[in-house]
């Protein structure tokens, strides 16, 4: 208080010797610069006359400014930063570093998860929360408040429900083992990589089963609805995935056996379950032609895996594309001649077919796309169109009704029986369309008949009784040419047929079929 009545003391000498700009006679003006000097002087006089208290004044005001400054840094060297910490908004303690709750809240879920390994523990600290203040002299404990969250906060044991159509099926430890479990379902119906460099072309007669090629897997789900949610449990709850696995894909079914009785058959048994013979075969692979024995024991368990799993899967094949032929008549050759006269090339085309399969057995087959890879090229050819009456087709019938071989193509005693014997129905038929072109008689074929048939075969008929058709006649396949018998070199009557193709022997027997 000294120092500011010091201050207020020199103010007022001050102002009370400036000179006024009017003269002491009031009546007369002082210029400024005599104004300014007599300021001057008499600022000095009133220095110099009150020196002592000008100098407590000074001093006053520099005593009051240290104190302030000094208040100032002792307070401040008192503040600190804390932060107050709660838990779902109730304060449980202070800290001195955020980082401190952080790195908690970071640490702490592991370490509980590792004092569980077998399930999975969920430590929730979303609660744990904290504000900032900067205050004079607060005390912050960081253990006390690490020591209260370890009680306050209670591990959790949780698991994954696997539910199928709203229906719980089993409780495992986390989402990781459930996406295992249905992959496991799911992983044998994947079909098989497919290797570009293996993709043959196919013709229409050799066709690959479209159910077993490879295939490139585009979708694969579950018909049925399957839901997974986190759910608290009892350690105890916990399903073993390899228990679950096989319940998703038999539906938990028992296995059933049935036990052979007499009179019992495959058939009957099928009937009997309500299911078809083949599943019976498929079950029991050791069971061949229905052949039971009582007391044997079947396999008749009928699956209904829980989970069925639907892929849709894209099949690429190379077919061939059969090239088409273009016919070109010619009256200079025979009917049925055909001679080429540019090769014909199949093409090739890419098919894209879509397979959907339930369970591995496929449901639905589409064709998506076609990409002709190459053209076929067209072949060309003549077509004869000369019209011979007696040319053969080529296929023999047998020349007696109700045939029976007496002897055979070959060699007899070192010597070549050159066609077959036969006997039958007496009359003689021609075997195919021909002409006539020699009858008579030898001393080893008796009476006999050649007929060619214009198409490189020849035909002899020998030992026949009778000849009822002559030299230069066309004859139509079936016709009647004569009457077996036993002329010639014979022991019997039979007829002696022949077969010639090119000139040369041939057995009848490759030709004719009962």
């Amino acid at each position: 208080m000294t120092g500011f009545r010091g201050m207020r003391f020199v103010m007022d000498l001050i102002k009370r010797f400036t000179p006024k700009r009017e003269s002491l006679t009031g009546n007369e003006s002082i210029s400024d610069k005599q104004l300014e000097e007599s300021t001057t002087t008499t600022t000095l006089k009133v220095m110099k006359r009150h020196k002592w208290s000008l100098a407590l004044g000074v001093s006053a005001i520099a005593l009051t400014g240290i104190i302030t400054f000094t208040g100032h840094q002792y307070v401040e060297a008192g503040m600190v930063n804390v932060y107050h910490v709660k838990l779902d908004g109730q304060e449980i303690g202070i800290v001195s570093d955020n980082k401190i709750i952080d790195e908690y809240k970071q640490r702490k879920p592991q370490e509980v998860q590792q004092n569980f390994p077998d399930v999975h523990v969920v430590l929730k600290t979303n609660g744990v929360t904290y504000e900032p203040e900067r205050a004079y002299n607060v005390k912050s404990d960081d253990s006390a408040v690490l020591a209260t969250l370890d009680k306050l906060l209670v591990p959790q044991p949780v698991g994954t429900e696997l539910k199928v159509d709203g229906k719980t099926i089993a409780i495992v430890k986390d989402q990781q083992t459930a996406d295992q479990i249905l992959d496991q379902v799911s992983a044998p119906f994947a079909p098989k990589a497919k290797e570009t460099a293996k993709v043959s072309a196919l013709s229409t007669s050799q066709g690959e089963d479209i159910t077993t090629a490879p295939s490139e897997l585009e979708k694969v789900e579950f018909i049925q609805q399957v839901d997974t949610k986190e759910v608290p449990i009892k350690p105890d709850d916990l399903a073993i995935p390899e228990d679950v696995v096989k319940k998703l894909k038999t539906g938990d079914v028992q296995p059933a056996k049935y036990t052979v009785v007499e009179g019992d058959c495959v058939s009957c048994i099928a009937k009997k379950l309500g299911i078809t013979k083949q599943f019976i075969y498929d079950n029991n692979p050791g069971l061949q032609d229905d052949k039971l024995k009582i007391g044997n024991q079947l396999d008749v368990t009928v699956l209904k895996p829980t989970l069925s799993v639907k892929t849709t899967e894209r099949v690429v094949q190379n077919q061939e594309i059969q090239y088409d032929t273009e016919y070109v008549k010619d009256d200079s050759l025979r009917v049925g001649v055909v001679e080429p006269i540019s090769a014909g090339k199949n093409g090739l085309k890419k098919v894209t077919i879509q397979v959907t399969k339930v369970d591995g057995l496929m449901t639905e087959e589409k064709l998506v796309n076609e990409e002709i890879i190459d053209k076929p090229v067209m072949a060309k050819v003549k077509k004869g169109t000369k019209v011979i009456q007696g040319e053969g087709s080529g296929k023999f019938a047998w020349p007696v009704v109700s045939p029976s071989i007496s002897s055979t193509f070959g060699m007899r005693w070192g010597k070549l029986h050159k066609g077959i014997d036969i006997t039958g129905n007496k009359n003689i038929m021609t075997a195919d369309n021909g002409r006539v072109t020699e009858t008579g008689y030898k001393s080893d074929y008796g009476n006999y008949i050649i007929i060619n048939h214009l198409n490189g075969y020849e035909t002899l008929y020998g030992h026949l009784s009778k000849i009822t058709i002559t030299e230069g006649t066309i004859v139509e396949k079936g016709d009647k040419i004569g009457i077996m018998g036993s002329t010639g070199d014979s022991t019997g009557v039979h007829l002696h047929f022949e077969i010639h193709k090119s000139g040369s022997l041939e057995n009848p027997l490759k030709y004719l079929n009962r």
